[in-house]
């Protein structure tokens, strides 16, 4: 109650000191308002304040500095003016309401204006992202930027080691599938029909999307009072602060020293709020985050290592009561066991609608915004980059400077072209050559080649530093740059703010939450983009691309992928001519791009996986060479559906335009394709964007399981029924296959594995499937396989967990007998909640065989409705009206 008195009278207290100020008084005190630095802020600007009234200053100060900050700016300067007097008589009134002041005995009070102050500091840090301009003292209000993304809920925290291009591409078809969509204020909120509270949620998403700004949304909102007011503190450690602390510390040692306002509150205080942990960036931590050997730690109060102690917090042993929110990229969310997490969101950027949306609202001029739409949909690759927020401001830079001038030249259709011009577009920043009023006529000096040698020179020496720079850390798999690794790459720290500040969309200096110096790209593709350019300056073997090619192959993760398609485009002559006004005429590696084309086409042609193949393809887009995409495309326009005379490259080639067509396939039938040389298995890798894919009689055997199981675990599959049916893929395809249904991300729903030449050996490995939690099969056929009975009795320890969720199986001609019916009856009873159709037809159940099976489909707490034990066909369905159209026999 006390601290409603304090926010309903304190701003009265205030005017009604001010209303005792005579009018020269009150001007001298604005005056000095605008000089007083309060807390690390600038004072508030004298054009602010100077024709407010008593009533609108006041207001205009607790706007700015919240009540307790106005109230002590107010003091000081009542003091500093010599109004001794007057401000003792402010403090007096204030004791008197039995206010808020800085020796209140009252621990709730206390923590009230703890609190008010914590959210004034983070709304501060929180309402800009200072990037761009704002070294120059321009920082971008989240307010003014923020779009609501495209957030989902669901999913897990598993590993995803797709490399990120690859993931946006598979996104912008992934958002036509039914998805929980969520608000950045509502992460905490629980899924439908979900009853237990959530503690810690896990953000994913690539880099650039938008995760550091989403977080500063969620706080400036929660402190400015609109949204989540139910939590009392929330504590922002981002791992790129925690990186740089060193030694041993207790939990409320760390707090103590990011936020110095905690220590005037005890740690039982502290355990009676409600509290949220932020932290941003689990991909950048340096941390081991050893959950598995770290010693388990529950005193808030006792000293232990920084990584025991984060470990140790998200598992609940710290502080089980605080909410936790934690981000990261797709590649390090595993880090964090599946067990800590209680909800997975991931941000997916801007959907098409919002990519148009951006442009439109970023230029006024909308012919301009119309211009660069149109171009950006043009190329694929562009279009998809766009996905990315951060890509659509560097796309909006580049083409907003070409299509302004009259002679534009080449305007950028690939990836390496746009990166190429945005990094010419940020040099005109070095020695201060940038100008509004000239910067047409600077970029076409660039352009012609105009350039002194000293400012081509100084040009290449800086980019040689960061592509340097950005080369071994890429190695590294490293975002986050400190002293150390500038050093490293002989860039002076001294510098590094000349450089951010020359090249401030290329490479940031950046202040954390809490004042520690970072650097980092802007972006990772920029990262990407200057580690291909340094090797293509610094290194001149003749076999420096085919190389290049073998060790983005050699990648699990493909982490080099993008750097590969980067180091091919700059070898073209387009570029090269680029690169010669910005660096002056020099010498360039040479390089035979029709060689290199050429390597790269047969190694389509081997056995790669798919996501290296359809890297290989937008490889050969960047060397300008489409020929094997546009022999698909005329081949799937001609109609003609014999595939037989298409090469093993062609066939590659098909797979990839239909993997990236905008058309999402409802039914991939297989046979359409099929070649009598099995060179359809090329095409396996297009089951990934269907939604059920028929498969069936097509040749395929063990081989193909690998395949199809990646497609399975892809997060970004919309696959929910498989046929493959009358295929030699024996028991050790099954065991490669069940790899993927076992998979979290695994959505299938329908497998028939008819006739596939399987035996009891199966079994066992898809039981493990069934009983598994995140399995979501519903139907499973495995009829003409010789299972016997006993592969029956292994699949019926799947069955008859509580885990299994399959409704309909089909064991038809599977050579059970009375054995497999006692323990198919066995597992029904166990679980009798989902079982709806069993068939087993043509087998040998024998009369006691159908007699226990019978038992358990008229027994009323099984589900079973259908059983088929007829040699004819014919079923037996439970008493009563089915949901289904039948015709109801009745059995005793």
């Amino acid at each position: 109650m006390a601290h409603q008195e304090t926010q309903t009278s304190l701003p009265k207290l205030l005017e009604d000191c001010l209303e005792e100020l005579s009018d020269k008084e009150l001007k001298k005190f604005k005056l000095k308002l605008s000089c007083t630095k309060y807390n690390e802020l600038k004072p508030l600007p004298r054009g602010q304040v100077k024709h407010l009234d008593r009533t609108d200053l006041t207001d205009t100060m607790i706007s700015y500095y919240m009540e307790v900050g106005a109230l002590e700016v107010t003091l000081e300067i009542l003091k500093n003016m010599t109004l001794n007097d007057l401000a003792e008589k402010l403090k007096a009134d204030m004791q008197k309401g039995k206010q808020a002041g800085s020796e209140l005995g009252d621990i709730s009070e206390k923590r009230e204006l703890m609190m008010d102050r914590i959210k004034y500091n983070l709304k501060k840090k929180s309402e800009s992202v200072f990037e761009g301009k704002a070294k120059e003292g321009q920082p971008t209000l989240v307010k003014e930027i923020y779009t609501e993304l495209y957030i989902t809920k669901g999913g897990t925290g598993g590993i995803n080691d797709e490399h990120e291009v690859r993931q946006i591409e598979t996104a912008s078809k992934k958002r036509q599938i039914e998805d929980t969509t969520v608000k950045c204020n509502d992460i905490f909120k629980p899924l439908c029909g979900r009853e237990t509270p959530i503690r810690t949620v896990l953000t994913k998403g690539v880099a650039g999307i938008w995760k550091t700004v989403s977080m500063h949304k969620f706080i400036l909102d929660w402190a400015e009072g609109r949204t989540n007011q139910d939590i009392h503190f929330i504590f922002a450690l981002p791992f790129r602060n925690l990186n740089l602390l060193e030694g041993e510390y207790s939990l409320i040692e760390l707090l103590h020293h990011f936020i110095s306002e905690m220590k005037s509150l005890e740690s039982t205080e502290l355990f009676r709020c409600k509290v949220l942990f932020i932290f941003d960036g689990l991909d950048e931590s340096r941390l081991p985050l050893d959950f598995q050997n770290n010693e388990s730690w529950f005193d808030v109060t006792k000293k232990t290592s920084l990584d025991v102690l984060l470990t140790n917090l998200i598992k609940g042993n710290l502080f089980p009561s605080a909410l936790l929110w934690i981000t990261s990229r797709p590649a390090a969310a595993n880090q964090i066991p599946p067990e800590c997490i209680d909800q997975v969101t991931e941000i997916r950027g801007f959907s098409d609608a919002q990519k148009e949306e951006y442009f439109r609202k970023r230029f006024s001029d909308q012919s301009l915004a119309s211009r660069i739409i149109t171009h950006v949909k043009s190329s694929r690759s562009l279009f998809i980059m766009c996905h990315i927020p951060v890509f659509c401001s560097i796309s909006a830079t580049v083409l907003e400077s070409l299509f302004s001038e009259s002679d534009s030249g080449e305007i950028p259709r690939t990836l390496t072209e746009m990166y190429t011009h945005f990094l010419i577009f940020q040099t005109r920043l070095l020695k201060n050559k940038y100008r509004p009023q000239n910067r047409t006529e600077w970029y076409r000096k660039l352009k012609d080649g105009l350039m002194k040698n000293n400012e081509t020179n100084d040009i290449r020496r800086l980019l040689l530093k960061l592509g340097k720079l950005a080369f071994l850390n890429l190695e590294k798999g490293n975002l986050i740059f400190y002293k150390k690794d500038l050093e490293q790459s002989d860039l002076d720290i001294k510098k590094a703010s000349v450089y951010s500040g020359v090249c401030t969309e290329v490479f940031k200096e950046e202040y954390g939450m809490y004042q520690e110096k970072v650097y980092c790209f802007l972006h990772l593709s920029i990262q990407e983009y200057l580690a291909a350019l340094y090797v293509f300056l610094s290194k001149s073997s003749a076999n420096l691309l085919k190389t290049a090619v073998d060790q983005a192959l050699e990648s699990k993760n493909g982490h080099l992928d993008l750097y590969l398609r980067f180091l091919l485009g700059l070898s073209t002559d387009s570029s090269k001519t680029l690169l010669e006004n910005l660096l002056g005429q020099r010498r360039f590696s040479s390089h035979n791009i029709g060689e290199t084309a050429k390597y790269i086409k047969g190694k389509i042609k081997e056995n790669l996986s798919p996501e290296r193949t359809i890297n290989l393809f937008t490889c050969l887009n960047e060397l300008g060479d489409n020929s094997l995409v546009e022999e698909a495309q005329r081949y799937l326009s001609s109609g003609r559906l014999s595939a037989e005379n298409l090469s093993p490259a062609q066939y590659s080639a098909l797979a990839f335009v239909l993997l990236m067509s905008d058309e999402e396939l409802d039914v991939f039938d297989l046979k359409k394709f099929f070649r009598s040389d099995n060179e359809h298995w090329r095409l396996l890798t297009v089951v990934k964007t269907s939604k059920a894919a028929l498969l069936n009689s097509c040749n395929l055997t063990e081989t193909c399981c690998d395949t199809l199981a990646l497609t399975l675990r892809s997060n970004s599959s919309p696959l929910r029924e498989m046929d493959l049916s009358n295929n030699d893929l024996q028991d050790s395809g099954v065991k490669l296959l069940s790899a993927g249904l076992g998979d979290s991300h695994c959505k299938l729903e329908i497998l028939r594995l008819n006739s596939c030449n399987l035996t009891q050996t199966c079994c066992d490995t898809l039981a493990l499937t069934l009983r598994s939690n995140s399995s979501p099969l519903r139907e499973l056929d495995l009829s003409n396989n010789d299972l016997q009975d006993s592969g029956v009795k292994l699949l019926s320890a799947g069955l008859g967990d509580s885990h299994c969720k399959l409704e309909i199986l089909r064991l038809s001609g599977c050579r059970v007998t009375e054995k497999g019916c006692t323990s198919l009856a066995s597992a029904l009873k166990s679980n009798p909640s989902h079982l709806r159709e069993l068939d087993l037809s043509y087998n040998h159940p024998g009369d006691s065989g159908v007699k226990l099976l019978s038992a358990v489909l008229e027994d009323p707490s099984c589900k079973l409705e259908k059983l088929n034990v007829d040699h004819s066909g014919e079923c037996r369905t439970r008493p009563g009206l089915q949901k289904c159209k039948c015709v109801c026999m009745f059995f005793k």
